[in-house]
């Protein structure tokens, strides 16, 4: 049987063991518990180790779950988000890791500032141009950079991207390296340093991090396996 605090810890250990790999501190990659789909008694049990940042993948599960949890835990939102329920979700996350649309941010924008919130958020960039995926390519992140950089109520931290499922975790590392590119390009177009890489899941996040991942989301790794889904937002 999984013990998902024990996993937690092996999951610490590899994350830095592959910072120091790239040349960097452990602390320089930070890690998401992704609970979707997980009640919150486990969730409780993996915040004492202690952890305090969770992700989820759906506005349901964020609006069911904080609430019965610590006021100091963090939640980060990993799936697509629907305009419709940006209001709702707000309140209780931090950081959206999924703006795949100018308009959505923009949407963001307007309703964080009527709600009084400043999210961090990471523009989803679709970098292998599957038709499957949520995302900018690359042409239109770069053609709208500029004007989510003018939004005043969200802070753009930088990028995130979905690989493909493969059965080598090593093929996914072009994409991860591409990933980290593009984020230079962009950075010194704009002038803006775009510090957060959010990628890597389970089957691969220490090959993120090896190429420059400074956030990974890691779900089955930590709580144990789930019945196969289609790879959209995170593990």
């Amino acid at each position: 049987m999984s013990n998902p605090k024990e996993n937690l810890l092996i999951v610490r250990e590899r994350i830095a063991a592959a910072a120091v790999r790239s040349g960097r501190a452990p602390a320089a990659v930070e890690l998401i518990a992704v609970s979707k789909t997980h009640p919150v008694d486990v969730i409780r049990e993996v915040a004492r180790v202690p952890h305090t940042l969770f992700g989820e993948s759906r506005v349901q599960e964020v609006l069911a779950k904080a609430p019965e949890l610590p006021a100091a835990l963090r939640w980060h939102f990993i799936g697509h988000l629907q305009k419709n329920k940006i209001r709702k979700l707000i309140p209780w996350v931090e950081a959206v890791h999924s703006i795949d649309s100018l308009e959505l941010a923009q949407d963001l924008d307007r309703i964080a500032a009527e709600e009084g919130r400043r999210p961090d958020v990471y523009l989803q960039v679709n970098i292998a141009d599957d038709t499957a995926k949520y995302g900018f390519n690359r042409e239109s992140v770069r053609r709208d950079l500029e004007a989510m950089l003018t939004l005043t109520r969200v802070n753009v931290l930088g990028l995130m991207t979905i690989p493909a499922l493969v059965d080598d975790p090593e093929k996914n590392r072009p994409a991860f390296a591409a990933l980290r590119a593009l984020r230079d390009e962009l950075a010194a177009a704009s002038g803006v340093p775009l510090p957060g890489l959010s990628m890597g899941m389970s089957d691969d996040y220490e090959i993120a991090i090896e190429e420059g991942a400074t956030i990974v989301r890691v779900g089955g790794a930590i709580f144990g396996q789930r019945a196969p889904t289609i790879r959209a937002v995170a593990d």
